[in-house]
C-alpha cells in the first residue's frame, strides 16, 4: 500500500478495483444507521444475504416486532410472512443503496436475495419464485440469488432471458463455474432476442473460498503425510485463482464481444464465504490474496474490520498465477484428495445448510406470530 492510504486499507483495497460488499443484512443495521455508516466509512458497495443471515437477524433484537403483529393480526401465513419480512428489508437496503448504484452506472450499489434454498433442485420452482422476487422487489439495483446446481443452471439462464438480474450462489468448482458462465451468456441471448435492454440486466457469480480449504484440509489431515500437510490452506485461493483465469477466457471471446457490443455487462466473479474457519491462518487471508480488478468481495464485518485494522493490499494477486494455481491442485491429487468428490459434498452441504437456515426462519416467524396472536 502506498503510504497516503495506510490508514485506510478498505479504501487502497477499492482502489484496486475490488468492490466491497458486506455479507449480512438486518433491520437493526438499517434502522441504526450502521449501514449506512459502513457506506460512507468502510466503502461498502453492496450487500449479500442468505437464510442463514435472515434467520439469525429475525432471532435477535426487536427491530421487527412491529411487522410481526402486523403480520399475525390479518392471519399471514408464515411462507407469507417470511417472504413479506425478508423482501422489506432487502427493499430497504436496496433503497439506501440507490445512489450507490446511480454513481457507479448499476455495477455496484446491489443487495442479493436467494430463492427459497428447498428449490435447489428444482428448476421451475426456481424460475417461479425468482420471477416473483423480482417483481416483489421492485429495484433496479436487486440481484435474485440462483444456487448453481445442475437444476439451478438452466433456472438461471431462463431468469435472466425475463430480465432478472441474478447472483449466482454455491460455486465451488471451476468446471461448474464455467457452466455457470455459459449459462449467463445463453440468457443474455436469449433476453436480448427478448427485446431486453441487455444493459439492465446485471449478474455476479459466488465462488465459494474458505468452505473449500475447510474440506480439503480435513482431509489432508486425515492423510497425513508431510507432502499432504504441506498442502493445507492453498486450495481456496488456487481455486480461486483457476476460476479467475476461466473468467477472463470467457469474457474475451467471440461470443462475449457480440453481446457487449449490444452493451450487455461483464458477470463479475464474486469471492463469497471469505470469513477465514481456521484460526491458524491470517484473518485477511482471503481477502489479501484475492485482490484483482473487476471482481467483488463480499465480507462479514468480522474481515472487514480485521481488514481495515491491518490488511494489506499487494496489488494484483490473481492474474498470472493460474499455472502456479494448478501445480497446487496438481498435488491435492497425487498426494490422494478426490477433488470431485470435494465439490459434490461442498455442494449438498452447501444446499442443506441453508434449507435448515431456511427452516429454522421459518420455526422463528412461527413462533413469534403465536405470541402476537
Amino acid at each position: 500500500m502506498t503510504g497516503q492510504r495506510e490508514t485506510d486499507r478498505l479504501g487502497a483495497l477499492a482502489d484496486a478495483g475490488v468492490s466491497i460488499w458486506l455479507d449480512d443484512l438486518s433491520r437493526e443495521r438499517l434502522r441504526s444507521g450502521n449501514l449506512q455508516s459502513l457506506i460512507t466509512d468502510h466503502h461498502v458497495v453492496g450487500v449479500t444475504t442468505n437464510p442463514t443471515i435472515f434467520a439469525g437477524a429475525l432471532a435477535h433484537g426487536e427491530a421487527y416486532d412491529e411487522q410481526v403483529r402486523e403480520l399475525a393480526a390479518r392471519g399471514a401465513s408464515v411462507a407469507d410472512a417470511v417472504r413479506e419480512i425478508t423482501v422489506s428489508d432487502v427493499q430497504q437496503a436496496c433503497d439506501v443503496f440507490r445512489s450507490t448504484w446511480e454513481a457507479t452506472n448499476g455495477v455496484d450499489g446491489r443487495v442479493s436475495l436467494e430463492v427459497d434454498p428447498g428449490l435447489a433442485r428444482d428448476t421451475d420452482g426456481t424460475v417461479a419464485q425468482a420471477l416473483d422476487l423480482w417483481k416483489a422487489v421492485d429495484r433496479p439495483n436487486l440481484l435474485v440469488k440462483i444456487p448453481a446446481t445442475q437444476e439451478g443452471l438452466p433456472a438461471i439462464t431462463q431468469a435472466l432471458a425475463e430480465g432478472v438480474s441474478v447472483n449466482v450462489t454455491l460455486i465451488f468448482s471451476v468446471e461448474r463455474y464455467q457452466a455457470v458462465m455459459e449459462a449467463y451468456l445463453a440468457g443474455l441471448e436469449r433476453a436480448s432476442a427478448n427485446g431486453h435492454q441487455l444493459g439492465s440486466i446485471a449478474s455476479v457469480a459466488s465462488f465459494f473460498v474458505s468452505r473449500v480449504d475447510t474440506e480439503i484440509d480435513k482431509r489432508l489431515e486425515a492423510i497425513g503425510t508431510d507432502e499432504a500437510l504441506a498442502l493445507r490452506g492453498k486450495a481456496g485461493v488456487a481455486n480461486s485463482r483457476l476460476a479467475y483465469a476461466a473468467f477472463q477466457e470467457v469474457f474475451t471471446g467471440k461470443r462475449w464481444a457480440q453481446l457487449s457490443a449490444q452493451g450487455a455487462r461483464v458477470q463479475r466473479p464474486l469471492w463469497a464465504s471469505t470469513g477465514v474457519k481456521n484460526p491458524d491462518y491470517p484473518d485477511t487471508l482471503y481477502v489479501t490474496e484475492l485482490v484483482v480488478a473487476d471482481t467483488v468481495n463480499t465480507m462479514p464485518e468480522k474481515t472487514m474490520d480485521a481488514f481495515a485494522d491491518h490488511g494489506e493490499v499487494h496489488g494484483d494477486r490473481v492474474t498470472g498465477l493460474a499455472g502456479q494455481a494448478q501445480e497446487e491442485f496438481d498435488g491435492l491429487a497425487q498426494v490422494g484428495v478426490d477433488l470431485p468428490d470435494v465439490f459434490v459434498v461442498l455442494e449438498d452441504e452447501g444446499v442443506d445448510k441453508f434449507e435448515k437456515s431456511w427452516a429454522e426462519l421459518g420455526e422463528t416467524v412461527r413462533s413469534q406470530l403465536d405470541q402476537a396472536r
